[in-house]
């Protein structure tokens, strides 16, 4: 579920985008002013909120973008194997198996409490409370 649409210029570093189906952050933003014939055109350098693939577009002002709709919760670690993890929600108790992040595969262990994003439908654990 989209949250909202915002137009190229308004976006901001910290604002998350859906672009060519996958969500980014922005990280910077170039803005041209009009010329005087056309419109002022955005540069935006963005990174992807799970890989942290770099990415870099450059698109007129006007250019309108999904914002997705990011829900942040709260959940239990039941088993760790490998680079997967059993986390219980804390409000629902639904099981659900996500990877582990590379940065956090030395912290998850079973018991502990994390944080874990649902990004449209994807949910990736981001940090461990």
């Amino acid at each position: 579920m989209v949250l909202k649409i915002i137009n190229a210029h308004d976006a901001k570093p910290g604002t998350n985008l859906i672009i060519d189906g996958a969500v980014y952050t922005v990280k910077k933003i170039d803005i041209s002013k009009t010329g005087k014939h056309g419109a002022s055109k955005c540069r935006i350098e963005l990174e992807h909120i799970v890989s942290g693939q770099k990415k870099i577009v450059a698109v007129p002002g006007h250019e309108r973008f999904d914002v997705p709709m990011i829900d942040k919760r709260k959940g239990q670690v039941l088993s760790v194997n490998d680079n997967k993890a059993s986390v219980m929600d804390m409000e629902s108790f639904e099981t659900l198996d996500m990877e582990v992040p590379e940065e956090l595969k030395a912290d998850i262990e079973p018991n502990s409490n994390v944080e874990y994003w649902d990004i449209e439908g994807l949910k990736v654990i981001k940090r461990k409370i």
